[in-house]
């Protein structure tokens, strides 16, 4: 082996150890029973319906077949189709919105173009990946308060708003290991009081919360105190992008500051016409919203019943398991009997947290997933 290797090869060996060495399965020509690792929240990518009317009306849309951009927003790649997205969903959150190509593209470029080293960002422990290579790519001093504790969240803020410019306080709404919430009128009240901005990563709850699907921000009725409200188009919108609802002066700033937009290719134009169908379609799911919720609720109860630990309210299960090798164990038996579940190990999760999160759908129905719990509860 090249010796320039040896150390790759020394910690590939070391994640086979621990159980945290992963690989690339293709699980799409294979019958499951269900499918509990999709985030297609809300049954649209699974169901052809969707697509059939899609592509049947994309005749009347010039350009609605394009398949590339051809360059970067700020060049060519800013067409109609983009733009009349962006002004329906500002119709809708009743502010400004800018798009982007993925919840990655917006999480690394956001905090990095609004911060500087005079500013302090302070993130939940555990938001996502995304969020947390936002930050180390900003020049934001930071700090990571523990879990939906805002009483540590309040210290830190009471300990250091006078050292600082400026304060981020930064949160998913729903989080997307354990499936539990975010406070926001307890969030907004902190931002408020100590003169914060507040940043909300909605990527888990567009779509299914909320009387238009908006979001966790439209239920509690707080959208209009969310500073900086990111969404992505990957889960339940069934499809690719993200976007941030924001004050004008914000949105001006990042189309001429936020390197993960200026410096990429638009998204195609076949893409950006399915994202409008998709979020005009999804305004008027509250049916498909109302039943997954109360699939989720059957579901969760049943855990409980079982006495098999799980948490959240969401429509994201997690089942703690703890051991890593024990983990992948129980999902192999589950892909055995039909269930398509995946072990979620470190570093995704804690040390010693691994789990199986499942994903409960909106296509799914209760007969599918009723033997779920006890045949957990058997091999555990």
């Amino acid at each position: 082996m090249d010796h320039k290797l040896a150390k790759y090869q020394e910690e590939l060996e070391e994640l086979r150890q621990k159980g945290n060495f992963r690989q690339m399965g293709n699980f799409s020509d294979q019958k499951f029973r269900v499918n509990l690792s999709s985030n297609d929240y809300l049954g649209i990518a699974a169901n052809p319906n969707y697509l059939s009317s899609f592509y049947q009306g994309l005749g009347n849309t010039p350009g609605a077949f394009q398949c590339g951009s051809g360059s970067s927003r700020l060049l060519t790649g800013n067409f109609d189709l983009y733009e009349q997205l962006e002004k329906e969903m500002a119709n809708q959150y009743g502010q400004p919105v800018l798009f982007f190509n993925s919840g990655y593209h917006a999480n690394i470029g956001l905090l990095p173009a609004l911060t500087g080293k005079r500013d302090l960002i302070l993130s939940d422990k555990l938001n996502h990946a995304s969020i947390i290579d936002g930050i180390r790519l900003s020049d934001a001093e930071f700090i990571r308060y523990k879990h939906l504790d805002y009483e540590h969240l309040e210290k830190l803020l009471i300990q250091k708003r006078n050292a600082f410019e400026r304060i981020f306080i930064v949160s998913e709404s729903i989080f997307s290991m354990d499936g539990d919430e975010a406070d926001l009128k307890r969030l907004v009240d902190l931002k408020n009081r100590f003169d914060c901005f507040l940043y909300l990563d909605e990527a888990h709850a567009l779509g299914v919360r909320g009387t238009k699907g908006l979001g966790l921000a439209e239920e509690q009725g707080c959208m209009h105190e969310i500073d900086l409200l990111v969404g992505t188009f990957g889960k339940a919108m069934a499809s690719q992008g993200a976007f941030v609802v924001c004050h004008e002066q914000i949105k001006s700033y990042l189309v001429n500051r936020m390197r993960s937009l200026i410096f990429t290719t638009a998204l195609p134009p076949v893409i950006v016409n399915w994202n409008l169908q998709v979020f005009r379609a999804v305004l008027y799911m509250s049916k498909e919203r109302k039943y997954l919720a109360e699939l989720c609720d059957r579901l969760r109860n049943q855990f409980i019943e079982n006495d098999i630990e799980t948490g959240g309210n969401s429509n994201i299960l997690p089942v703690m398991v703890g051991d890593n090798e024990k983990c992948i164990i129980l999902a192999e038996h589950l892909r055995k009997l039909g269930f398509l579940v995946f072990p979620i190990r470190p570093p995704t999760v804690p040390p010693n947290k691994a789990r199986l999160r499942l994903s409960v759908c909106a296509d799914m129905n209760w007969k599918e997933l009723e033997d779920l719990p006890k045949i957990i509860k058997e091999l555990i």
